[in-house]
């Protein structure tokens, strides 16, 4: 499993003027901790330049892939590569937002490409792959979109898994108060829970 985590006082900044800062970093940090928390029992690695995340993960039992200056798709490029390098066939790319992360290791399909879109069809959440497969990251807007081709391109069998949970990640004030998301969103927020 590898996660790209940016700096969480950084995170979720569609979120600035409707939640605080600190609350904003509350809410990056408890959202990653679900998703490295749901890759167990897999072998999981975090892809970050910050001090503090570098720490938390190390805290979690994640391994530390430090990414500094690369940007995402960076991140992730170099990630893949380290994780085929220690001998993994295949590597799961998940998002650090997924409030609903509990199903991301069924993700994985041996010899298969997976790509889980977000709710709008437009970002891709998770991606599963052999780490053979050139599949680029490309994230960013219509990040879904470019990934399938590339995954096409490819040659590799590809599937399309439409989850209705691992579809949501939190970015705006209507995810937070997306039906599935609010059980579970409110208590970590409370009277902070945007409106």
């Amino acid at each position: 499993m590898l996660i790209p985590i940016k700096a969480f006082g950084a995170a979720k900044a569609r979120l600035r003027g409707r939640l605080p800062d600190d609350d904003r970093a509350r809410l990056a940090r408890w959202l990653a901790e679900r998703v490295v928390d749901a890759a167990r029992p897999l072998p999981t690695f975090v892809a970050c330049d910050d001090d503090g995340v570098a720490d938390w993960a190390t805290a979690l039992g994640a391994e530390v892939l430090w990414s500094p200056g690369l940007g995402l798709n960076g991140a992730v490029d170099h990630g893949v590569d380290i994780v085929a390098g220690k001998g993994a066939d295949h590597v799961i790319i998940s998002h650090g937002d997924l409030p609903l992360p509990a199903d991301l290791p069924s993700v994985a399909s041996p010899g298969r490409v997976v790509l889980v879109p977000d709710g709008r069809r437009d970002g891709t959440n998770v991606l599963g792959r052999p780490c053979d497969v050139p599949v680029p990251a490309s994230y960013g807007a219509s990040s879904f979109r470019v990934h399938l081709g590339h995954a096409l391109a490819s040659g590799a069998p590809v599937s399309v898994r439409l989850d209705p949970r691992l579809s949501i990640d939190i970015d705006t004030v209507e995810d937070c108060r997306h039906p599935l998301v609010v059980p579970v969103l409110a208590p970590v927020l409370g009277e902070a829970m945007p409106q």
